[in-house]
Order: C-alpha cells, then sequence, then structure tokens
C-alpha cells in the first residue's frame, strides 16, 4: 500500500490518495475541491482510481467530488446517516463559505459494513459526534484508519457544527477507534497522522 496525501482547499483539507502497488489500483478519500495536480498524477502514473470515499458530508471534504467523477466515473461511498448533509448546502456549510454544493449521489453504506475497492478490504466504522454521519475507513490487513474529522493528532473534531454532538463524539472515540491495535496509523481529514498508541497516551480529550 501506498499512501500520498494532498493538502487541497481553503480549510487545508487531508485528500489521501491510497494505492495498491501490485495492481495500480486507488482509491480517494475525502475531495475537497477538484485538483488538476492529483488527475494528472492518477494519469500519469498509470493509476486506476476504483472508488471516492467520504468520511462526512461537511463542504471542505467533498466539493470536489463532481469534478472528479467528471474525470474518473467511480462509485462514491458515505455513511447512511450522512445523506442529509450531503443533500443539503446549508447542513454541510458550503453555502455559508462560498459556493452552495450539495451530492445526491451516494451509495450508502452501514456500520461495520465491508467494503473492497482497490484489492483492499476497508471496515466502515461509524463514529457520530463530529456529524450524525461521520465514519472512519479502516484496513486491518494494512494497519490504516482513514479517521476523518473525528481523531486528529492531540485533538478531536468540532462538534459544534449542525448535527454534531461533543459527548457522542467522545464516545464514538473510545468506544469504537481506542479499541483498535495500539500500532494502528490514523490518517486524519486535517494536520499529521499519528498512531491509536500515541492518542491514548497523550490526547487531552479522551
Amino acid at each position: 500500500m501506498k499512501i500520498e496525501k494532498f493538502v487541497i482547499g481553503i480549510i487545508s483539507t487531508n485528500c489521501y490518495l491510497v494505492q495498491n502497488e501490485e495492481t495500480k489500483e486507488c482509491i480517494l478519500i475525502d475531495p475537497a475541491v477538484l485538483r488538476a495536480e492529483i488527475v494528472s498524477h492518477i494519469k500519469n502514473q498509470g493509476l486506476k482510481l476504483t472508488a471516492i470515499l467520504l468520511t462526512h458530508g461537511h463542504f471542505d471534504h467533498i466539493m470536489g467530488v463532481d469534478g472528479f467523477l467528471e474525470e474518473f466515473p467511480v462509485p462514491v461511498y458515505a455513511h447512511e446517516k450522512e445523506e442529509a448533509l450531503l443533500g443539503d448546502a446549508s447542513l454541510n456549510s458550503s453555502s455559508t463559505y462560498g459556493r452552495a454544493y450539495t451530492f445526491s449521489d451516494a451509495i450508502y453504506v452501514k456500520d461495520k459494513e465491508k467494503l473492497n475497492a482497490a484489492g483492499f478490504d476497508i471496515e466502515v466504522i461509524y463514529t457520530p459526534g463530529h456529524t450524525i454521519g461521520g465514519c472512519c475507513y479502516y484496513i486491518p490487513a494494512e494497519g490504516v484508519l482513514f479517521s476523518g474529522d473525528t481523531l486528529f493528532c492531540s485533538s478531536i473534531g468540532r462538534s459544534d457544527f449542525p448535527t454534531g454532538n461533543a459527548g457522542q463524539l467522545i464516545r464514538s472515540i473510545q468506544d469504537r477507534l481506542m479499541c483498535l491495535p495500539d500500532e494502528t496509523k490514523v490518517y486524519p481529514g486535517h494536520m499529521d497522522e499519528t498512531t491509536i498508541a500515541f492518542e491514548k497516551k497523550n490526547n487531552p480529550f479522551l
């Protein structure tokens, strides 16, 4: 597995390109905006994009979806409880920060559902709190977790946006993420990577 991070959009969102180095297939996680650099990189490296994964529906994680779909018509996955945010420019805050944006063609997944994309078995972990339908994507065989805006390095996501809930967010992290193996590498929606072990010892919110 090869993971490449592109920091994009007005909120400096971490957009991840996750590559299967054997098959040249890849997945894209949280495309904040359409970046020609990423499109060119996929094409120039001879990669095949097979899916887009959304950790949640906030504008700074979704506004590049349609642009990427024009280049690569692939399925887009999100948790089933995030449908309202994806479909409402006020709830997903896009209308607050600029151009109103909605997306209505996601394939909705459930907690603990297993996806297979780019040859990886991916587990959906439902982690509400930042938003009602926030989720993380866990790849056990690779020991990696894409945590969106649920868990950050030494921090956690905000809970003061529509559908957010502080208590729910803490419970999601403690009950659903802190039970993962200590060596699990965490790739968050903003800022630097971390590990479950580091967060257990150092995160002041947990």
